[in-house]
């Protein structure tokens, strides 16, 4: 028996054990980004002159259809990525958004971080993280546990939708 085989065997036990749960960091930041634009977006729903005004302030255009807009994408979109169903699509949107809100409401801080000028980093910035999160999803996709990867399997094998309700 070799020196380096028990290396070789927790190497293997560690590769099955990281492809075992490699359905969980998709889901949770489905989850977790999924939660907080659901509930952003429901915020901005409950407050809508609250929310024109915000975005007329920042000198955004045609506040009043983008903050319908953004509103109801934060929202059904939030719920959307919760469940894994148009993951990428709802994600490029919502990195989007992420975008504008560094140019405009989130720009100071932004470069203050980016520049290091104060005790902020960029992880301080919350349209930077959740951008970051978006862009992984729209990259490698919603993960196995989606409603995404279902409906993929349904297109893929033309039985399996009626095996399924069978």
């Amino acid at each position: 028996m070799s020196a380096l085989a028990p290396v070789r065997r927790a190497t293997r036990l560690g590769l099955v054990v990281a492809a075992t749960l490699a359905f969980l960091p998709p889901l949770v930041t489905r989850l977790l980004i999924g939660q907080a634009f659901f509930l952003t977006g429901r915020g901005k729903l409950a407050n809508v002159d609250r929310t024109v005004a915000f975005f007329t302030d920042l000198g955004i255009p045609m506040p009043e259809l983008n903050a319908a807009f953004v509103s109801r994408l934060e929202y059904y979109g939030g719920m959307l990525l919760i469940v894994g169903l148009g993951t990428r699509i709802i994600a490029a949107l919502l990195g989007s958004t992420m975008v504008v809100a560094l140019l405009t409401a989130d720009k100071e801080s932004f470069l203050e971080a980016f520049f290091m000028r104060g005790d902020s980093g960029l992880t301080d910035v919350v349209p930077v993280v959740y951008g970051l999160f978006l862009l992984w999803l729209v990259v490698y996709g919603p993960g196995k546990l989606s409603l995404d990867t279902l409906l993929a399997r349904f297109v893929r094998e033309p039985g399996a939708a009626a095996r399924a309700t069978s």
